[in-house]
């Protein structure tokens, strides 16, 4: 399983899309760092940044790859390897690759610029979404064994992660506004990663203003140590969870 995964991870650092990736995230981080005299600011503009292209460039990317190595995964197959190992060495291999894009990309400048614990922080939320949403790809595209539809199934799952579910709580915020909606509020937000990476920073900041009506309803009910560990914990879940559903199609599927 190490030997195969670390030729996948080889083979996936030596992809041009990868590098690009990495120079884009070097290239963004480094001007808002030079443009905001408070660092702390850049750290919130990276943030704002990093939750909508991370999960893309995970989904899409982890689905093509995914695709583009079906012959290899079936190959692989034929030999004495079991398909868990099989699967979990892929998702090591792309996992790793585009965690270490994301470090190299965002955790350079922040060393030099803001290496504390909210930077940190940064650095544990992008890493964490860099991982959950590779895992939701690998799902949806053994889901899935057509390409176009894989890679628009991948599409629509980071836009409603994205897009879609903020309207939908606003829609509700405002629907039973009269209500107390706090516990639903809670467990509502554990149900998309990004909004819990989103918390995660704020309440490591201790910024309430910034937080927003769900961020200051975390940090009210449960207190800043409490849910920070809770939006971690809720994380970590979307990780494994994707990833052993993954595993399960993987291990019926008919190849």
């Amino acid at each position: 399983m190490l030997k195969l995964s670390k030729y996948v991870l080889y083979d996936i650092l030596r992809n041009r899309v990868l590098i690009a990736y990495t120079a884009f995230l070097l290239v963004v981080s480094f001007a808002l760092f030079q443009m905001e005299e408070n660092s702390s600011k850049a750290v919130l503009s990276l943030l704002n940044i990093v939750l909508i292209v991370i999960p893309l460039v995970s989904m899409v990317f982890s689905t093509i790859h995914w695709y583009n190595s079906y012959e290899f995964i079936e190959l692989m197959l034929t030999q004495p390897v079991s398909r868990k190992k099989v699967l979990l060495s892929e998702f090591a291999g792309i996992g790793s690759s585009l965690v270490t894009a994301y470090l190299v990309g965002v955790g350079i400048p922040v060393i030099i610029y803001h290496f504390d614990s909210t930077g940190i922080a940064l650095l544990l939320v992008g890493s964490l979404l860099t991982l959950a949403f590779t895992a939701i790809a690998f799902f949806a595209s053994i889901k899935s064994r057509d390409k176009a539809r894989g890679i628009g199934v991948a599409l629509l799952l980071w836009f409603y992660f994205a897009l879609i579910f903020d309207g939908l709580l606003l829609l509700v915020l405002f629907a039973f506004s009269d209500y107390p909606l706090e516990k639903f509020m809670v467990t509502f937000s554990s149900f998309n990663p990004i909004d819990l990476g989103r918390i995660y920073l704020m309440l490591q900041m201790d910024v309430s203003a910034l937080m927003g009506y769900t961020g200051a309803t975390f940090k009210e009910f449960f207190g800043s140590g409490i849910g920070l560990l809770y939006t971690l914990a809720i994380m970590l879940a979307w990780i494994v969870v994707p990833l052993l559903f993954a595993l399960r199609s993987f291990n019926k599927k008919d190849l």
